[in-house]
């Protein structure tokens, strides 16, 4: 799973990318500090079903803290975007296509308007971050339209004349922008175009499809950054107002710090935690600890730093993801090897469990028999539709 971090330059993305994946990516106060896209491990938070089911686990591809399992994801910060990268400017094609791959996307918003449209700094409160949505929202979709619209009179002639499925031979063409056939029903759906004929569509109705599939193919979820600051409280209403998209307000630098502290072992701390613990309180300088004071207050205002909420929500909300764990034995929930709970999968709401067998290993489905689920022993047939929190065994003529 592959998350996209967006926005303008300057606006805190990669500063993201560094508190969420402890990573040390360049960050600077002038734009087009990134110009090649970095790439990171986070975690999203979940209840682990260790607490539950009352037993030690022993994570192989995640992580649990005091029964809070971690899952890895990835995230991508690309070259900020400038107006008119879908034209080519600033390193506008750049960062498109490096955006190909991307599930959800979060755009990072300077919430407190102390940068301008391209990055620059700014008085804060002089620039107004609405503006940053709008055209965000526009370049995207004037990027996907004009990848519509390539030969597109020659594509829909071919699919009338032939009498062709359009949303079949859409999703082929789209494919490498990890757009399938169901994303294209839903588009057609939400743009009204259901019945009518492609070839016949005016650029307004490509530029609405694009809209549509924008936002279903690779829904977003705003970061209002900076919420530190006093510039950013009218600004964060004022976004909430204006925009369908969840918005959640973040200290980005302030998680980095905290991040940083804890992997140290000077603080307590699990990411998304509404608070934390000194336990080396000789180790800060008194600025340091005046800091952390000021940063609890934010927390304590805001619920948390806002950089793993924005994470949890873009997988467990935009892409309606659940948690699954395969075991080998259902008598104590481990695996051939005898650890425990080893594996967490991240698997979309309604996968069928032979579906979720092929994501483990792909023998499993091929040779897949039934299911158990590990916490009743009672048996599931190949129909059975996953539950969020589920831990199943699977059943297969190799006996895997």
């Amino acid at each position: 799973m592959l998350i996209g971090i967006v926005g303008k330059p300057n606006c805190g993305k990669t500063t993201f990318l560094n508190a969420a994946c402890l990573t040390t990516a360049k960050v600077a106060d002038y734009p087009f500090t990134t110009i090649e896209p970095n790439l990171g491990t986070a975690y999203v938070r979940s209840q682990c079903v260790c607490k539950e089911l009352k037993v030690q686990d022993k994570p192989k591809n995640s992580i649990c803290i005091n029964g809070v399992r971690l899952i890895p994801i990835e995230l991508l910060d690309v070259a900020g975007l400038v107006p008119g990268a879908w034209e080519g400017k600033g390193l506008g094609n750049k960062f498109l296509d490096d955006l190909r791959r991307a599930d959800a996307l979060i755009h990072v918003v300077d919430a407190s308007g102390s940068t301008d449209d391209k990055g620059n700094l700014t008085e804060p409160g002089s620039w107004d971050p609405i503006e940053d949505i709008k055209f965000l929202e526009y370049e995207i979709a004037m990027w996907i339209s004009n990848i519509l619209k390539r030969d597109w009179h020659k594509f829909t002639r071919k699919i009338e004349v032939e009498r062709l499925d359009f949303v079949d031979k859409m999703a082929q063409r789209l494919s490498g922008l990890a757009i399938n056939k169901s994303h294209i029903n839903e588009a057609l759906k939400t743009s009204k175009l259901v019945g009518t004929k492609p070839v016949k569509w005016s650029d307004e109705e490509i530029f609405n499809f694009a809209v549509a599939l924008r936002k279903i193919a690779k829904p977003m979820i705003i970061i209002a950054n900076k919420a530190d600051m006093k510039t950013a409280d009218e600004n964060i209403k004022r976004i909430k107002e204006f925009t369908k998209d969840i918005v959640v307000p973040a200290c980005v630098l302030g998680e980095f710090f905290l991040r940083k502290f804890a992997e140290d072992g000077r603080i307590n701390y699990i990411p998304g935690d509404s608070s934390f613990e000194i336990i080396k309180s000789e180790s800060f300088s008194d600025n340091e600890l005046k800091t952390l004071n000021s940063l609890q207050e934010l927390i304590d205002k805001l619920g948390s730093t806002g950089v793993q909420l924005a994470l949890d929500t873009a997988v467990f909300k935009l892409l309606d993801m659940i948690v699954a764990y395969p075991v080998h034995e259902v008598s104590n929930f481990s695996d051939a090897d005898g650890n425990v709970l080893p594996d967490a999968f991240l698997i979309p709401k309604g996968t069928p469990i032979k579906e979720f067998a092929s994501k483990v290993h792909t023998e499993l489905a091929e040779t897949f028999i039934h299911g158990i689920d590990a916490k009743t022993k009672k048996r599931l047939g190949d129909n059975y539709i996953i539950q969020d929190c589920d831990v199943v065994k699977f059943v297969s003529a190799k006996g895997h």
